[in-house]
């Protein structure tokens, strides 16, 4: 199959594109409620697979080709706006990409891309280790809370590089004859530090291994991925990472694998709603920690191939659990709002407990005014269950709130109208047309 190139930008932010993110600004979702969900759902390739992957073909002039890629997110077009920045060239085709940076010719991510998103910060890594050299925007993305490039800073200052914050830029340089392996102990858990340091590494000088890595499929994947391209990688699913650098890697293919939270998402649809729903191209050892708590709320979740089935007894209530979130095994932040949306309707109380993010729980007010009763201490709130939710005017505040919301909108009495959705669409494919062939009204307006 031929890959029709995308035309490299010439200019960061165009009039077209500034007039493109007004009007999505303005779309909203109705949802009327009080429709139980039946039928298929395809999960796509995971969004927070498929944005690393993409910065890890910044590591080698060969083309890297990825299948299975979620390409119409709006989180994967500013990517995409980016490595054609700094002079890739990048061919989308349903969901097939394939990038080729042989012809790199700018280190700097500039901030008027970056902001858009901060998975960006992971293309500091790879430009460093194959260049000697990046200049990187401090990050944006959803405002769930601080989430500080310290740790990836303080790492990679740890294999040699001279880095320093002017502007709002991360100004790095590697040493002479490049970066150094090392020992590196992270403080405390992060995804984000432990892909740039992995990627870092894979052509750095000798061997690094990481400690207190992240265990994410998401890690394990992205790893998987650097290996195809000749990377000599060991540990992969475990907190330590030993990663022995070569001289340079090759081009590879590789699927992303299906998206666990879009996976999560959907198996809370069917809860809520009491309906049975057949999820396509999905992986439950992904999601132990998930299952297990739909399993204690009531909910039957199985998988049967390559696919998993949820359903729920409509005359069976669900029953309030107490959820914490917490690094991977543990129970994924990026599936806290949605939990809690089903908590809403649960028979008792329940306690959420975030420990990722300090600021996860501004989906809180938008539910509360749909009927729901919950109260917020500190980095924990207090779930009633109520017997109902009312539909209203809502507005999505972050990417998870605001499926949060819609999940409400399904099974509130009434119509919901959700704003802002322009945070939906960085990272959930055709979530209306996936909804509304299992029956879900709801529409974009």
């Amino acid at each position: 199959m031929s890959l029709s190139a995308v035309k490299p930008t010439n200019t960061v932010t165009k009039i077209d594109e500034i007039q493109s993110v007004n009007t999505s600004s303005l779309d909203k979702i109705q949802v009327t409620g009080a429709q139980q969900l039946n039928g298929i759902i395809p999960i796509s390739g995971a969004k927070n697979c498929a944005l690393k992957l993409m910065c890890a073909a910044l590591l080698t002039g060969e083309t890297v080709k990825f299948q299975n890629s979620p390409n119409t997110l709006r989180d994967m077009q500013s990517q995409t706006e980016l490595l054609e920045y700094l002079g890739c060239t990048v061919s989308r085709e349903k969901d097939l990409m394939a990038i080729n940076a042989g012809g790199i010719k700018d280190y700097t991510a500039p901030y008027d891309i970056v902001r858009k998103m901060r998975g960006s910060i992971l293309v500091l890594g790879p430009l460093l280790t194959r260049f000697g050299e990046a200049r990187v925007s401090l990050p944006g993305g959803c405002a769930i809370g601080t989430r500080p490039v310290d740790m990836h800073i303080k790492a990679l200052e740890e294999l040699g590089a001279k880095i320093n914050l002017e502007g709002g830029y991360i100004n790095a340089k590697a040493p002479k004859g490049g970066l150094q392996g090392a020992k590196i102990m992270f403080p405390k858990v992060s995804v984000g530090a432990t892909e740039n340091l992995m990627m870092a590494a894979t052509l750095a000088n000798g061997e690094t291994i990481l400690s207190n890595a992240a265990r994410e499929p998401e890690i394990t994947d992205l790893g998987e991925c650097l290996i195809k391209m000749g990377a000599k990688i060991t540990g992969l699913g475990t907190d330590t990472i030993r990663i022995t650098g070569v001289k340079n890697l090759n081009s590879a293919i590789h699927s992303v694998i299906p998206d666990r939270i879009e996976t999560g998402t959907y198996m809370v649809a069917a809860a809520m709603t009491g309906g049975n729903i057949r999820l396509e191209n999905a992986r439950l050892e992904h999601l132990t920690a998930a299952a297990g708590h739909l399993a204690r709320a009531g909910v039957q979740v199985e998988q049967e191939g390559n696919d998993i089935i949820v359903n729920r007894d409509i005359d069976k209530p669900l029953k309030a659990i107490d959820i914490m979130t917490e690094p991977h095994p543990g129970f994924p932040t990026d599936l806290q709002a949605q939990f809690m949306a089903m908590l809403t309707i649960a028979n008792g109380a329940s306690l959420v407990t975030e420990t990722i993010f300090e600021n996860r729980f501004m989906h809180v007010p938008e539910l509360n005014r749909m009927g729901a009763n919950i109260t917020v201490q500190g980095n924990s709130a207090i779930v009633r269950g109520v017997n109902g939710l009312k539909g209203a005017e809502v507005m999505a505040t972050d990417l998870r709130a605001s499926v949060a919301l819609v999940l409400a909108g399904l099974v509130a009495d009434g119509e919901t109208t959700i704003n802002r959705i322009y945070h939906l669409e960085r990272g959930y494919e055709d979530i209306i047309g996936k909804l509304s062939r299992c029956g879900a009204k709801i529409k974009k307006i």
